[in-house]
């Protein structure tokens, strides 16, 4: 079968890759686009800004290598396998949008659209870490945490494409902190890149991004190391709360945060196997990703092709 186009399709960066069927990356472009940010008065107008935007950097690509199909990885929530956006947090005026469709009468090609976390989860599923488990739970770390889920071997989604909102499990009941969702307590709150930055901050009085946080802690510097440490106790406190409720026993975890996984992993592990239930416990595996930022990509180029 012809190579398809992959879109992963970030708030600013967009990435585009020609793909194999055997998830080989042939080509890639790397591209910015500002997409929440623009004065629309109009669901109409910013589905046209969406629309326009996306076109415009795709066609030439398309035009370049020829493919008849692709598949994107979008941030929001998307009626199951439809390609229809009920909402997206970053872009509050798209109300069930018919985002795949109207992007495949604009391209000219078969279009098929997921969740960005879902791609990652697909993609980590067929050609990385999570490859012949029949159930995985993928993590993305980043500047928020998503993630998406993968049951008997296929994506879930849920009812309402909102299944697995891992980020926003509470992991803090009392004087919580505030989360862009709007609650308190939610584990992006404490252990997402923005999170890290926000605590350094507070704790150790110098601000810089998360990237010099974690490459502080892997010097030795104590005030960064216990940040990381504490953020990955975080994580395997909401993990523990994932494998109760799902069980699954196979836990993968990308995204630009990963790269400090040295010092994550271990707190993780062990805030993990602290708080699963007796028969759980030392039973779950958490893996970094071995396509490290790829997984969505590969995952939205699966996706192209539903018969594959």
């Amino acid at each position: 079968m012809k190579p398809v186009l992959a879109a992963d399709i970030g708030g600013t960066n967009i990435r585009l890759a020609l793909v194999s069927q055997n998830g080989h990356i042939i080509d890639e472009k790397r591209t910015t686009a500002e997409l929440s940010r623009h004065s629309l008065q109009s669901q109409q107008s910013a589905e046209t800004h969406i629309i326009d935007t996306l076109a415009g950097i795709i066609q030439p690509f398309i035009q370049q290598h020829g493919a008849t199909a692709l598949g994107m990885g979008f941030p929001g929530f998307f009626h199951s396998q439809s390609g229809r956006l009920a909402s997206s947090p970053n872009l509050p005026m798209l109300k069930d949008f018919a985002l795949a469709q109207r992007l495949a009468d604009k391209l000219g090609i078969h279009v098929a659209v997921e969740n960005d976390a879902l791609c990652a989860a697909i993609g980590e599923h067929r050609y990385g870490a999570g490859k012949g488990q029949s159930n995985l739970l993928h993590i993305t770390l980043g500047t928020g945490i998503g993630s998406g889920l993968i049951l008997n071997g296929l994506p879930y989604s849920g009812e309402h494409g909102m299944a697995m909102e891992f980020g926003h499990l509470c992991i803090e009941h009392h004087d919580g902190r505030l989360c862009g969702c709007g609650n308190h307590g939610c584990v992006e709150a404490y252990a997402s890149a923005s999170a890290i930055v926000r605590r350094f901050t507070e704790q150790c009085g110098e601000q810089c991004d998360a990237k010099t946080v974690f490459e502080l802690a892997l010097q030795g510097n104590p005030c960064a190391e216990k940040i990381m440490q504490e953020a990955g106790q975080y994580l395997g406190m909401a993990i523990a709360e994932a494998v109760k409720l799902l069980d699954v026993t196979t836990i993968t975890v990308s995204g630009g945060l990963s790269g400090a996984w040295s010092i994550l992993h271990p707190a993780l592990k062990a805030e993990l196997d602290i708080n699963l239930i007796s028969p759980q416990k030392c039973k779950v595996e958490v893996l970094r990703s071995t396509l490290y930022d790829n997984a969505g990509l590969l995952g939205a180029a699966a996706i192209a092709n539903p018969e594959t």
